[in-house]
């Protein structure tokens, strides 16, 4: 969880740097051709995912440890580490034995049973990534209901609100693909 949150973060980032200034023009390309592309940042969006992520991953699935094989990797890994250690994603471990419930299923692991302080310390991070969750989504349902945003002019508020939810699901449904299309590749 540490990586997808590095992931999301350095996405964030590169999307931030590579934004267009305002009234930016681009080899006289017609307007809706810069709209589509540079205003909504869709460019960005597939520059990073082709270029910067996918090739990485792919490259990370298939020689994981040639992977971290620099300096800058290694760190990369701690500081990932560190972040799963924090637990700031470790609701995820809930929704993780909630559908494990639901479906019947008992989450297996190869770790040991975990002592008392290890599950009291598990569940503090838990609940403590539970609050944070729950903090980020009221201020971002806030800022879409009050309309302090950057949608486009004339969208109303509780469409922006949908289209929030949507884009989430598709991000959702997007890393389960991720996760069964490396699955797929590396069967014989």
């Amino acid at each position: 969880m540490g990586r997808q949150f590095m992931v999301i973060f350095i996405a964030f980032c590169i999307n931030m740097a590579g934004a267009p200034v305002g009234g930016a023009e681009l080899w006289g390309l017609p307007k809706w051709v810069i709209d589509i592309f540079l205003v909504t940042g869709f460019a960005m969006i597939l520059l990073t995912c082709m270029i910067g992520q996918l090739a990485t991953q792919v490259n990370a699935s298939h020689c994981m440890l040639d992977y971290i094989n620099t300096y800058f990797a290694v760190f990369t890994f701690y500081t990932a580490m560190a972040i799963e250690f924090s637990g700031l994603m470790h609701v995820s471990y809930f929704i993780q034995k909630c559908v494990g419930w639901a479906a019947g299923k008992p989450i297996q692991s190869n770790e040991p049973p975990k002592s008392a302080a290890q599950a009291a310390f598990f569940w503090f991070r838990v609940v403590l990534s539970a609050v944070v969750l729950a903090f980020s989504l009221a201020v971002t349902l806030e800022g879409l209901f009050t309309g302090n945003t950057t949608m486009w002019d004339g969208v109303p508020n509780a469409v922006a609100v949908i289209i929030f939810f949507l884009l989430m699901s598709v991000v959702g449904l997007l890393e389960g693909m991720q996760i069964a299309f490396f699955a797929v590749a590396k069967l014989k």
